[in-house]
């Protein structure tokens, strides 16, 4: 009986042990380091971890909250709410420490970002962390994701501060601080050693719940991206555009090397060339024909100047498999259809269209081609500027994005209604009303209702004709105009059911090149 007495009490003393160790586990944001690198699933959240905050430094839509990068740029004014954000930005008011909250391209959210990768890699090093037992191979591809992701953070940091370190160590508290900033084509090629890297370690393609991980097309895509960057004039041969900057590496700037535009063009062919199972990769969205207006919500109420295929391209899945060449999870909700919206349809006109922008739609002309609306030709083919918008067709594009006055758009009771700008609501300058005479249509799902709810997509950080354009623009200023890129772009227009570009553009290397500014201006 002792025997038993004795063997019991020992049995409970084991199971008040083996609980105060269980209720003496430290919760995950309190656990030390070898625990978390010696487990893949841990090592796996940290990646998930960091596409989130990859999401953040690059929202095509929601740059300045509820704002885009169009607000500061030249192709909308943004209005005065968010402490005046947009607006600061374009009178030189604006630092990395006056900007409201953490949700945007802030320098201190990059390289946050930049430190979570670093932690990653050296940990999966140090602690030589264990492959996935049940899907053997996903180890290496995590590390492929997090080496794209540093290269995506520092490309996102150049392209807003231009010359930046490049941070490739955890950075420890008793080291030097005072990383030296590094030329702005020295981290562009670190950039693309990290790619490459990327690359080689991840598939061709996702499927299932797998879909939208950084793929072999995404890392072409951000070679691609950085050498265009370091192409473009701003970078490279800005001497000769006027630029007589004060930057640390200026020297190497003012010259033109003809080399970076061959290095784009060959990145950007990479992307276009890429196959999975032996076929193209990308194609262009092609649902949908130009008998087809449906809006959104399903109804044609834009009295049929939008097509179908125009809106969906921005929310049908095929878009996301076939064209996407990157984009991240959904981030906005649907309130921002109403930070836009007229206020006729309760919004806040946060993004004003300026005329520049409007102007940049080409039209139709009876010679089967397009052409700007300020050309000679213009006026020939009977275009009036009292008249913009009808008197000559526009570009199919324009009507899906630029609400404009008289434009057949969802009223306040989601009915079809014409857009006034003249009185009422919104009309130019009223409370929430636009400045610009323009409101912002694109992206928006005209279904949108105040009270109920909608779907919200995130839209694409880039998509095949991204590159499309680059490799053109690349071709172009390497060898002049050829058949080829005249070919290409003109696939990109006639997805929108655009004319093609006249065939003067084959033998002027200046026209070409102001067509692809344009085009890429229109279609992004």
């Amino acid at each position: 009986m002792k025997k038993i007495l004795f063997f019991m009490a020992g049995v409970v003393a084991f199971m008040i042990a083996s609980c105060n160790k269980y209720l003496d586990k430290l919760p995950d944001d309190q656990i030390r380091e070898d625990e978390v690198f010696t487990r893949y699933e841990k090592v796996n959240q940290l990646v998930t971890d960091v596409y989130a905050k990859a999401k953040g430094v690059n929202q095509p839509i929601s740059w300045f909250y509820h704002f885009s990068s169009a607000a500061i740029t030249d192709e909308a004014e943004g209005s005065t709410v968010e402490g005046n954000i947009t607006n600061r930005y374009n009178t030189g008011d604006w630092n990395i420490n006056e900007l409201p909250g953490d949700n945007g391209q802030f320098w201190n959210s990059m390289f946050d970002g930049i430190r979570r990768t670093n932690v990653i890699l050296e940990g999966i090093k140090k602690y030589s962390t264990p492959d996935d037992i049940l899907e053997p191979g996903s180890l290496p591809m995590r590390v492929g994701e997090v080496y794209f992701l540093r290269a995506y953070f520092h490309l996102m940091a150049v392209r807003i501060y231009g010359e930046i370190p490049y941070i490739d160590h955890v950075v420890t508290a008793t080291e030097n601080m005072n990383f030296e900033r590094e030329s702005v084509h020295k981290v562009i090629d670190k950039i693309v050693a990290d790619a490459t890297t990327a690359y080689n370690a991840v598939p061709e393609k996702w499927e299932g719940q797998n879909f939208g991980r950084i793929d072999k097309g995404a890392c072409l895509g951000l070679i691609a991206e950085a050498r265009w960057m370091a192409a473009t004039p701003l970078w490279n041969g800005a001497a000769a555009k006027g630029y007589n900057g004060t930057r640390k590496f200026e020297s190497e700037y003012a010259t033109y090397d003809p080399q970076r535009w061959v290095k784009a063009k060959e990145a950007a062919k990479a992307v276009l060339e890429s196959k999975v199972a032996g076929g193209k990769r990308y194609s262009l969205y092609q649902k949908y024909s130009n008998t087809d207006f449906g809006d959104s919500g399903g109804q044609n109420t834009s009295n049929s100047t939008v097509y179908t295929r125009l809106w969906q391209m921005f929310y049908d899945m095929e878009a996301f498999k076939n064209e996407y060449v990157l984009f991240f999870t959904r981030y906005k909700g649907e309130g921002w259809f109403g930070d836009v919206y007229p206020p006729s349809r309760g919004g806040g006109a946060r993004q004003m269209p300026v005329q520049e922008q409007v102007d940049e739609y080409e039209y139709l002309s009876p010679d089967g081609f397009g052409y700007p609306i300020y050309s000679t030709k213009a006026k020939q083919d009977g275009y009036d500027d009292a008249n913009p918008y009808t008197s000559v067709k526009r570009d199919p594009r324009f009507y899906r994005d630029i609400i404009f006055h008289g434009a057949a758009f969802r009223g306040g009771n989601n009915n079809p209604s014409q857009t006034n700008i003249a009185s009422g609501a919104d009309q130019i300058g009223a409370n929430n009303a636009t400045r610009t005479g323009y409101y912002l249509r694109k992206f928006l799902q005209e279904a949108w209702n105040k009270n109920g709810s909608v779907i919200i997509s995130a839209p694409p950080v880039w998509r095949l004709p991204d590159f499309i354009y680059i490799y053109a623009e690349a071709v172009n200023e390497v060898d002049g105009p050829t058949q080829e890129i005249y070919d290409l772009i003109n696939q990109v227009r006639s997805r929108s059911f655009m004319a093609p570009m006249p065939m003067t553009t084959l033998a002027d290397k200046n026209l070409m090149r102001e067509y692809i500014y344009r085009e890429r201006r229109v279609e992004f």
